[in-house]
């Protein structure tokens, strides 16, 4: 490693991403619609458009561009007319998918027990509360 290199992953490492960035990143439902539909393995930018309802073209775009900027995604393009362009999860990835299917294994094994509570506060309440 030359030392412009290393000094250029000192100050990565020392200034760090906070924590608050990296959850913003991850969480968002786009984030997360993107990381769903491409862990069964590479994935298209038109069937990741069919497959995330409500995404612009433009958002879809902006947020490939992040998840591959912060080591999420690999964008593979292959030399093909039109060009050919696939989005494979990274490992780090892949271990946040199952981050995600761990949290909708524990919602759905408690919706009807969230449900419940709901009511009663609800009940006790005087009516809904905003979620």
């Amino acid at each position: 490693m030359s030392h412009s290199s290393a000094r250029l992953a000192t100050q990565v490492v020392e200034e760090g991403c906070p924590i608050v960035e990296v959850l913003d990143h991850v969480a968002g439902k786009w984030s997360i619609g993107i990381i769903v539909a491409a862990a069964q393995g590479p994935i298209r930018f038109t069937e990741l458009e069919r497959a995330i309802e409500g995404i612009s073209r433009r958002m879809l775009t902006l947020t490939l561009r992040r998840l591959e900027r912060d080591g999420l995604l690999v964008r593979t393009v292959y030399p093909t007319v039109p060009p050919k362009v696939e989005y494979t999860l990274t490992d780090m990835a892949r271990e946040l998918h199952e981050s995600f299917a761990a949290l909708v294994s524990w919602a759905e094994r408690h919706r009807g027990a969230i449900a419940t509570s709901r009511a009663a506060y609800d009940q006790e309440h005087g009516g809904a509360q905003a979620s």
